[in-house]
């Protein structure tokens, strides 16, 4: 399990910084500028509820500008990477607690919610993708088969 979310946590820092990437060169537009900063944000929420600590402060939305997305989406990388690292197989099935942003309290396994965040990211940087496609912008190859495919090279 370990070996297998540290891949999917891999590719999804590799696909963030592509369309980072595209995003840039694109000139910042606005609407993908928040779905990646929201995204980010996410990432940041979740990692703090798998760790147990208290939830962040700020917006689920945030006003980040786009020079500020990289940087979040390298540290967040090493925060999810550095926590994957550090589990052992039976915290895979370890039950988190926490809070949603409304307050509300609920309770889901930890590879659940892995498996969220992964899935979280790929519907953003695909909404992303959209506004960059219909805006005449080409999006580079950053299907999961085709990082795997280049990562066994």
């Amino acid at each position: 399990m370990k070996a297998y979310f540290a891949r999917l946590f891999n590719y999804d820092h590799y696909a963030n910084a592509l369309m980072l990437d595209i995003i840039i060169k694109a000139g910042s537009p606005q609407k993908p500028v928040q779905l990646m900063a929201h995204l980010l944000a996410a990432q940041q929420i979740w990692i703090n509820r798998c760790k147990a600590l208290p939830a962040i402060g700020g917006a689920l939305w945030p006003d980040w500008s786009a020079d500020t997305l990289p940087g979040i989406m390298t540290e967040n990388s090493i925060q999810w990477g550095d926590f994957i690292d550090g589990l052992q197989p039976e915290d895979f099935d370890k039950i988190i607690s926490y809070k949603n942003s409304k307050g509300e309290d609920f309770e889901n396994n930890l590879t659940d919610i892995l498996t969220h965040v992964i899935n979280h990211g790929t519907h953003h940087r695909a909404q992303a993708g959209q506004h960059l496609k219909a805006a005449g912008f080409e999006l580079p190859m950053m299907d999961y088969i085709f990082y795997v495919r280049q990562s066994n090279n």
